[in-house]
Formats: C-alpha cells, structure tokens, sequence
C-alpha cells in the first residue's frame, strides 16, 4: 500500500510554494492533511518514518475508543467505510465503578438512542487507511523526512509564510505549517511554543486479553487506588485493557509470567469477566498532562499531541487530536465558501481560541478525576463510590455526560 523506501507521492514541482505543509503523518496529521486537501488547497505531509502496513493478523496494541463526531470526520473524507470494512468492534454499553465500593455509572446506547456508543479501533489500521486515502486526495507525502529549521517571514508581510528546511537538504515554502509531529513535537519547537508539562508518575500496561465471560459489547472500567483499570471490547471476543499503575508496580507487572499477570489482572478487574488470561505481549507507556501555550506560533498551528497530551482515562487523547482537524477544516471551509483569506490570523486565531479551551477543560478534567479515583485518602474513597452510583441512577445526567464525551 505504501512504498518501501524513499520520498513517496511526489507529483509536483519541489520548488513551488504550498498551501499547507503538515508535519506528523499518525492519525491527526494524515487526517489534517487529507482534509485540507478536500478543500482543494495544495498540501504536503512530511513524515520521518513511513508506518509499516497494517496487517489483520497482528493486532496493534494501541487501540482508541473512537467517538461518532470523529467517524463522521472519517466519513466524510472518504476513510471511515474503509476502516470499518477492515475491523472495527463496536461497543454499546459503558459501565464504570469504583473498587471502594457505591453505586456504578452505566451508559447504555438504547437508553441514548443510538446503535452505538463508539467503536474500538485499533491505531494501524485507522494510519493504514488514511495513508491510503492520501494520493486520490492529491496530497504529496515525503517520507522519510525529519524538519531541522524554520524560518518565518513577518507577520506582517503580505505573502507571510514559513521555509521548512529538511534532513536531506530540501527546503519547501508555505503560507501554513502544521505541526502534528507528536508529544515531542520538534516543529512545536522550532515555532517557540512552550507547553507546561506533568509527570503523573504513572505507566499504562496495554495487552490483549482472553476472558472466561463475554465482553458484552461493553467498555469496562474500575478505578483502583493506583489508578483506573479498563477493559474495552475487541473482535473475537478479546479484550484490549489499559492498566493504569504507578510506576513500580507497572515494572512489576511487566515482569510477571503468564500465570502471575492473568492472577494478578482478574483480581484486580473483581473477576468481572471471570478469569482473565494473556493473549498478547504487554507493553507500558508513561503518563502525562501536557499543554501547549499557544495553539498559533505564527504561521504554525500546533494540533494533536503536538498541543496536548491527556491522561488515558477515557480513551479521549485522539479524539481530541481529530476535533482540532474538524474545526480547522470547517473553519477554512467558511472562508473558502465567502472567496475570503482561509488563512488569515484573525481566523486562525479564533480556531485555536476554541481548541485551547475545550482541550483544556478535558485535560484539567480527566486529571481530576485521575486524581479523585486514585486516592486512598478515606474522604475522597467515601464519596466517589456514591458520585458514580448517584449520577447512574438519574438519565438526564448520564445522558448529559455521555452527549459531552461524544459531541452529539
């Protein structure tokens, strides 16, 4: 589906002056990339290590509860039948509850009159197909390639814009970069945003698992005093968990064998699904909050983890990532329809004003509730249990809070 090797895509004169240059080719970027070029507007994607294939035989153990504002995204730009036809699983309950006991919060899709409350999707395939989707679109791709300079003429200039200059000596000209490039963002960088960062001291254990009882189509998760624990339903009865855990006890567990890890997560899980057994390697990622000071350097917007970076909790971080997408695109749609400067500053600043906002209130508040759930402090274990059990019993609220996570 991709090439092997090489600068790939390239179909136009190198030394012409683009629309647009995105940096970061994972789902934000290439989803970035891809609908700006719907829109018509001339764009390169830059890449520093072209993704390996998607293969159905070998699931990727980074998977996203995917929510239905952001496969309609897909949708329109022409990927989300393909991701679907390949391998989705959908999931229409969420049921959520506390080790230390109280009620539990369940989110039911017939209740919300849906068919679905999302979909697990895992991040290979989701790449695999935007990348395929890329040259139709008329987006030239070059990878692999890695940014080692910017150079951006006055924001007052007329034709202000940005020199991105590469590992290979290459240099390309645009009214607009993007930077998609990740938590470690060198574009973020290079541009002189900053980003306030913290370290929650935690790891996120992520394996497939095997399960004595059905996953029920559900998305399960239990806050324990190290942090919270989440099964999400995968195809063939599989499950895909994120255990979240300080930073000790996740080498501990990395260590285990088979038998001590399927002991030690079906104790932990209350055997909720009774026992539970390794169906894959397991790996850790560390844990942080990271947000950026400004969402515009310039002529360079930061999107996606680039921008911010959030805790695990509820699967949110890429959702997040494609919503900066889905109103950037419609923001440039606007002007485009009106024959007015898709780029200006006024407008670009208005997009990143909202971006900034809601990305902040889902990372300050995914970190309350991190730190609310992952306490031991017997206040805080008193009353969470009964918050969970309160909010499930009245419909409005759970169908308030579902409708938030989910934009609808």
């Amino acid at each position: 589906m991709h090439s092997a090797s090489g600068h790939i895509g390239s179909r136009r004169s190198r030394s012409r002056r683009v629309d647009v240059a995105v940096v970061g080719g994972g789902v934000v970027g290439a989803a970035c990339a891809l609908a700006l070029a719907r829109l018509e507007l001339d764009v390169v994607l830059v890449e520093a290590a072209e993704p390996s294939a998607w293969s159905a035989a070998s699931p990727d153990l980074r998977v996203y509860a995917f929510a239905p504002d952001n496969a309609a995204l897909l949708d329109t730009l022409g990927v989300w039948p393909q991701v679907r036809a390949a391998r989705v699983q959908p999931y229409r309950h969420m049921r959520v509850w506390d080790a230390a006991g109280g009620g539990e919060l369940h989110f039911d899709a017939d209740a919300l009159g849906r068919r679905e409350l999302g979909w697990i999707v895992e991040h290979g395939l989701l790449v695999d197909r935007l990348w395929a989707a890329l040259p139709q679109a008329g987006v030239d791709v070059r990878a692999p390639l890695r940014v080692e300079g910017l150079e951006q003429d006055g924001e007052g200039a007329e034709n202000a814009g940005v020199t991105l200059r590469f590992d290979d000596g290459s240099r390309l000209e645009a009214r607009l970069a993007i930077a998609a490039d990740g938590a470690d963002s060198m574009l973020r960088k290079l541009a002189g945003a900053e980003v306030a960062a913290h370290d929650y001291a935690q790891r996120g254990v992520v394996a497939f698992v095997e399960t004595d009882l059905p996953h029920e189509d559900t998305a399960w998760q239990r806050f324990l005093p190290g942090g919270p624990l989440a099964f999400l339903p995968f195809v063939g009865g599989q499950s895909s968990i994120v255990w979240t855990l300080p930073q000790g006890q996740a080498a501990e567990v990395l260590a285990f064998d088979d038998a001590a890890f399927s002991q030690a997560l079906t104790r932990a899980f209350d055997a909720r699904l009774g026992q539970v057994r390794p169906a894959s390697r397991r790996v850790a990622f560390p844990l942080r909050r990271q947000l950026v000071d400004r969402y515009v350097a310039g002529r360079v917007l930061v999107i996606g983890d680039a921008a911010h970076v959030v805790h695990p909790l509820a699967g949110q971080g890429v959702n997040l990532g494609l919503r900066d997408v889905a109103g950037l695109r419609d923001a440039v749609a606007a002007a485009l329809a009106r024959n007015a400067d898709w780029s200006s500053p006024s407008r670009l600043a208005r997009w990143a004003r909202t971006r900034k906002s809601e990305n902040a209130v889902a990372a300050w508040t995914f970190d309350g509730i991190n730190r609310v759930f992952s306490s031991d402090g017997m206040h805080r274990t008193l009353l969470r249990g009964q918050l969970l059990g309160l909010a499930g019993k009245l419909p409005p609220v759970t169908a308030a809070l579902w409708r938030r996570a989910a934009r609808l």
